[in-house]
């Protein structure tokens, strides 16, 4: 009873308390005709609640998201289709469709004498200015009366889903050492043009081509054998982001942790753009991906697979630098040129980091002052470490560069080119070079 007597609007209960006031009134007083008229104040409220609880409202809504995928800043549209199944008209309806608070003020549509097969297209368009991946959804339908007394709230399950990439700058093409790498097993190994015998073969894996089958290895060991084809060369970078909560600072989109995994994913496209096969990988303890965003492939769906991840990147409390040597070895792994953007290191972590470095042709690293994203900007203690923490990775072979709030990737991204070193050019000679 009390779930039911819910449905009724602010209106519906002033007139049930107005209603049950004058019943009161009447009876005490003996007022026949003032007791009618309270019953009339009564009923009308209750009858419309009886016909809405009864009043079988059949919508169906469909929900397209266009584009599904969209930076910060873009605007996406929603198409909503409407229909009535019902074979009886409908009241007033007011449909509001949920979406979250980044995404704007949910829209609100009032559907009128909703008749049978009723059909209607709505569409709105959001702006979203927080990365991530939101669920647009779900549609929820207000039934009224015709007198306003009765308001009952009805949901659908359809949800769309909509991801929102962090923003991507447009990087000059700069000087970069990398290693070159096979891009399907291993190192590439070329088929021997001496014959049969000669030719590199391994175990049959499922989906293998049958045409590649050695009949006569696979004789000889018992198990199907294929010939190992030659595979293209193709450079190989790693992207470090670091996603420490300890690591950063500011807070919401303003923070050096959206200025990180902005300059990330810039770098990421970019080197995707050139060739390069890259992997994304956080200190969360494993990687956001654990396979390789690889351009050979399409660039496009590199792109699109690498940038995903990163939208939905958080702060990580449990992080630990310790763990980031971890990501990056094995032989999947394993690649030429390592790009690093890192957050607050104390000298500890600094020397962690540094050690990294082994195992890479090159090494890259944007260096945040994150004190420049709060009111300590310019603390001279601060200064002091971030000084160690880049001569840390300097001596040990990184290129360095620092980053503070307001700077632009691009910038930053030409200035770091202009700081690797030529190929047999170490930095000591560089340094070695500019003292004199």
């Amino acid at each position: 009873m009390n779930d039911a007597l819910s449905g009724l609007s602010r209106r519906g209960w002033v007139f049930v308390t107005i209603g049950a006031g004058t019943l009161l009134a009447a009876v005490l007083a003996g007022e026949r005709d003032l007791l009618r008229a309270g019953i009339l104040l009564l009923l009308i409220p209750l009858i419309s609640l009886v016909v809405a609880l009864r009043s079988r409202v059949r919508l169906s809504a469909t929900r397209h998201v266009e584009p599904p995928r969209v930076g910060v800043g873009e605007p996406a549209t929603v198409h909503l289709e409407i229909s009535n199944r019902a074979r009886i008209p409908t009241g007033v309806l007011l449909v509001e469709d949920g979406i979250p608070f980044t995404l704007g003020t949910r829209p609100r549509f009032v559907l009128d004498h909703v008749w049978s097969r009723f059909r209607r297209d709505v569409t709105y368009t959001v702006r979203p200015v927080v990365r991530g991946k939101y669920d647009v959804g779900p549609l929820t339908v207000r039934v009224t009366d015709p007198f306003g007394m009765v308001e009952l709230n009805r949901a659908f399950s359809d949800v769309g889903t909509l991801i929102v990439t962090p923003q991507v700058h447009r990087l000059p093409p700069v000087r970069l050492v990398g290693e070159w790498s096979g891009s399907g097993e291993s190192r590439p190994r070329a088929i021997a043009s001496a014959g049969d015998e000669d030719a590199t073969i391994r175990a049959y894996r499922t989906g293998d081509d049958m045409r590649r089958v050695h009949w006569r290895a696979t004789a000889h060991h018992g198990d199907l054998m294929v010939r190992r084809e030659e595979q293209p060369w193709q450079s190989r970078a790693s992207v470090l982001l670091d996603t420490r909560a300890a690591g950063h600072a500011g807070e919401g989109v303003d923070s050096s942790l959206e200025w990180a995994v902005s300059a990330a994913a810039s770098v990421g496209v970019h080197l995707s753009e050139r060739g390069y096969a890259v992997r994304l990988a956080t200190d969360h303890g494993a990687a956001v991906s654990a396979s390789w965003h690889d351009a050979a492939a399409g660039s496009a769906d590199a792109r699109v697979s690498l940038l995903d991840a990163l939208a939905v990147v958080t702060p990580q409390r449990d992080a630990s630098v310790g763990r980031w040597p971890d990501l990056l070895a094995g032989a999947e792994s394993a690649t030429g040129l390592l790009v690093a953007v890192i957050g607050h290191l104390d000298e500890q972590e600094a020397h962690i980091v540094a050690g990294m470095r082994h195992g890479s042709t090159s090494a890259l690293a944007v260096v945040l002052d994150t004190m420049s994203w709060t009111s300590m900007a310019g603390s001279e203690r601060e200064q002091v470490r971030l000084t160690r923490t880049v001569q840390a990775l300097t001596s040990a072979g990184w290129t360095v560069i620092t980053a503070r709030r307001g700077d632009h990737v691009t910038g930053l991204w030409e200035r770091l080119g202009l700081q690797v070193p030529a190929p047999g050019e170490t930095v000591t000679d560089q340094a070695t070079e500019g003292a004199a």
